[in-house]
């Protein structure tokens, strides 16, 4: 099995190293293809005004000056000698459930590897729910091989794939693995801070408040705020197929 590994967090990011570890329990075909610099919120987003720039790090380790989804691209289009099996994007520092889906460059690179028709997994490992403490990654560590390993082998079809985030827990306080929705968060917790550079100039940080949502439960929220590893099934495929008829209706 050939395993493309990349992030959204940057080439330095523990969480890569962590998931590379987790591809070498998996094959010795890895390669490693990871942004220059961190793209947290980049989403499925494509550097179509900026060239590309390439740094070679070893044979199979590559940073590139661009989107999670370029460097899936140039790993598959240009790095690797033949087009990997599996793609794993992370491991996110912090999780990507409910809203965050759709800013996320973690889970965006792993959508690229499904555009390409390959397996691709998100893996995230969350923290802030339980404690406020610096992240750990030993959750993931512990129980990411086993349960990478099973959804490795796994054939959704043409345009899915799996958002995986791992509870901010001690290891063994782990509650299990649930297949869930994609949850909603009921409150807005966006909020931009205005501040002042030295020449009295505004400039503004974006930002997100610590809030817990009323999760229902089958959700990747409910997961992660009950210590359980939370699978979620994704399609790149976007259409509200309920709304066809309504919307047809309103323009005839």
């Amino acid at each position: 099995m050939r395993i493309l590994v990349s992030n959204d967090d940057g080439i330095n990011a523990e969480g890569l190293t962590v998931l590379e570890d987790i591809a070498r329990t998996l094959s010795d075909d890895v390669w490693v293809v990871a942004p220059e610099h961190e793209q947290s919120g980049a989403s499925h987003s494509l550097s179509l005004s900026d060239p590309i720039r390439l740094r070679k790090i070893d044979d199979r380790r590559f940073a590139i000056k661009g989107t999670p989804t370029d460097c899936v691209l140039m790993a598959i289009n240009e790095i690797m000698p033949e087009k990997p099996d599996l793609v794993l994007s992370g491991v996110n520092r912090g999780h990507n459930i409910a809203d965050d889906v759709t800013y996320s460059g973690t889970v965006a690179a792993a959508m690229e590897g499904a555009v390409c028709g390959i397996t691709s997994i998100a893996v995230s490992q969350a923290y802030g729910f339980h404690s406020h403490d610096e992240l750990s990654y030993e959750t993931t560590i512990k129980h990411g091989p086993k349960v990478i390993k099973q959804l490795a082998r796994l054939e959704l079809g043409p345009d899915c794939l799996l958002n995986v985030n791992f509870p901010d827990c001690d290891p063994d306080e782990v509650a299990g693995v649930e297949v869930t929705r994609q949850g909603k968060r009921d409150s807005n917790n966006f909020e931009i801070e205005k501040r002042e550079d030295g020449w009295q100039k505004s400039y503004y940080w974006f930002g997100f408040r610590r809030e817990n949502s009323n999760a229902i439960e089958g959700t990747d929220l409910w997961a992660m705020k009950n210590k359980f590893i939370s699978v979620t099934p994704l399609h790149l495929n976007l259409t509200h197929v309920g709304a066809i008829d309504t919307v047809a209706a309103a323009l005839k």
